[in-house]
């Protein structure tokens, strides 16, 4: 009760920041700290950052505060904020997020610019482009190309029916036309002479890539909320999801097709080797705003 005690005294807006700052201190640094409190300010207020600063001397009305409290108290538990809200941002759209799908991250949006730009900016981008997400999770990389890109069908595929059913929801939420796909492909595609599946212009896959020794450097709210299915794999085979999934697309992909991946910063070499041995050519490996190698990209302009 003591927390409350402090939050119903009459407080302003940049108190309460402080306050947050505070309470948050074992868990986030004070940068970090912040950005949950505009995250949770604006879900509560409606008001982006800007909003926010012109009132930063008015009093947070009693019942405002309440409510901030019972999130902060999430928060230090360890809970992402994008699940207490039930929401994150990603490309500028909203998407629905829960514990059976990764929290969209920021290199994911640096991969998405990519894709578009390369789809817009080709000769022929006036036609329709079939495309394919693996391992879709919350559906963020295939409804934001259908939504953003010009003249694009989308199919999304996952192991997963319980991020299916999430990934569904965020395309009618946002408008967008997507067929998802129930299927493994470690699986389900082991025999390239089994597969029926329409040609692609473009496959994209963002999937488990963090081995077992990096695991124990992550953070706590990470492994205790978020899918261990869509993050992890061996120290032996870290590149198990990528052989797979570039042996699908050499029966997939159309000629000049692309295939697009989200990688582990500390496998590039390893990927390029990969993708070359396989007989893909154009291969660029490029680095997110971090400066980490976090993308590929290739193609089969070397088959018919």
């Amino acid at each position: 009760m003591q927390h409350y005690y402090l939050l119903l005294h009459l407080m302003n807006f940049r108190q309460l920041e402080q306050y947050f700052i505070v309470e948050c201190a074992p868990l986030y640094d004070s940068e970090e700290s912040v950005q949950l409190f505009y995250m949770i300010t604006e879900h509560l207020t409606c008001w982006k950052r800007s909003a926010l600063l012109l009132h930063r001397a008015e009093e947070v009305l009693p019942a405002l505060q309440v409510e901030f409290e019972g999130m902060l108290s999430e928060i230090k538990r360890g809970v992402p904020v994008q699940h207490i809200l039930n929401e994150a941002w990603f490309y500028g759209l909203k998407f629905k997020v829960n514990g059976s799908v990764l929290i969209p991250r920021p290199e994911t949006e640096e991969l998405v610019d990519w894709i578009l730009a390369d789809l817009t900016g080709s000769d022929n981008a006036e036609t329709h482009k079939n495309l394919l997400d693996i391992g879709t999770g919350s559906g963020c990389i295939a409804i934001s190309l259908q939504k953003f890109g010009t003249a694009v069908d989308a199919d999304a595929m996952d192991v997963s029916e319980e991020a299916l059913i999430t990934a569904r929801g965020n395309a009618d939420f946002n408008d967008a036309k997507v067929n998802f796909i129930h299927a493994d492909i470690l699986k389900d595609f082991c025999d390239p002479a089994g597969i029926r599946t329409p040609k692609y212009d473009v496959i994209v896959s963002n999937p488990p890539y963090i081995t077992e020794d990096e695991r124990l450097a992550m953070h706590q709210n990470v492994l205790d909320y978020e899918p261990h299915l869509a993050l992890f794999v061996t120290n032996s085979n870290p590149l198990v999801f990528y052989k797979a999934i570039a042996d699908f697309a050499l029966n997939t992909l159309k000629k000049n097709g692309r295939l697009y991946f989200e990688i582990n910063e500390y496998l590039g070499k390893e990927m390029l080797a990969m993708l070359l041995a396989k007989g893909f050519s154009d291969i660029v490996l490029k680095k997110d705003m971090q400066g980490k190698d976090r993308m590929i990209r290739c193609s089969l302009s070397l088959f018919g």
